[in-house]
């Protein structure tokens, strides 16, 4: 009579899929305590700290990491052009900026370099580990400050192209060269018509543009063709 199987034991359950952080922070205090606070991140572990853009070129590449967490005011080299050449060298690796300032002329430029996210750093740790794995899923996490800066941007943007749309292609034609450059005098000649028409089309210009100079209307202008 055959001998009955030997139970197998049961399979041991497969190792998480730990994932590698790298940091980007150049204040001590800060950056000790995102690496205490990462530790305590089951689902990933911080593999790099650097303390300056020219110090994480050299160390995250190698490293290999699947996100960076990266301050902007770094001395010498900032976190904007260093997420750049970050991207350039790792495309594949989510970049997260995680700073102190929620100023435009910070978020636009690093959104601008490559950045997959922006968070300030007064972000709850519960909700920096959250922003951490949606990053890892494909989304794009930001403080809600900044969303809303991203989304009021997009929403003039939107407003300014409307705008545009209801000029005469005459009217767009007198903003592409004012533009260029053209004074007023040059553009009546190259339109062949007289400096009074220009003015009228350009006081026509800033009503439907809803502005009050020539600077005005090619701030506008030049936005909207970004």
């Amino acid at each position: 009579m055959s001998q009955p199987a030997t139970p197998r034991p049961p399979a041991a359950n497969p190792a998480p899929d730990i994932k590698k952080i790298a940091l980007v922070e150049d204040q001590e205090e800060t950056r000790e305590s995102l690496v205490q606070l990462l530790k305590t991140f089951a689902e990933l572990k911080c593999i790099c700290v650097c303390t300056s853009g020219e110090d994480a070129l050299k160390q995250i590449p190698p490293a290999q990491p699947d996100v960076v967490l990266m301050d902007i005011f770094l001395p010498r080299m900032s976190g904007i052009e260093c997420t750049a050449r970050l991207k350039g060298l790792l495309p594949n690796a989510r970049i997260l900026i995680l700073t102190a300032s929620d100023d435009e002329e910070m978020i636009f430029p690093a959104l601008e370099a490559g950045a997959d996210g922006y968070l300030l750093k007064e972000t709850e740790p519960a909700k920096l580990r959250g922003a951490l794995l949606e990053l890892l899923h494909g989304g794009v996490p930001m403080t809600s400050s900044i969303a809303r800066h991203v989304a009021d941007y997009f929403r003039k943007r939107a407003k300014t192209r409307d705008e545009i749309v209801r000029l005469s292609p005459r009217e767009t034609e007198l903003l592409t060269l004012l533009a260029k450059g053209y004074t007023n005098k040059e553009i009546a000649g190259k339109l062949s018509l007289t400096l009074e028409t220009i003015q009228s089309y350009l006081k026509s210009v800033y009503k439907k543009m809803h502005v009050h100079s020539r600077a005005e209307a090619l701030v506008k202008y030049m936005s909207s063709r970004r």
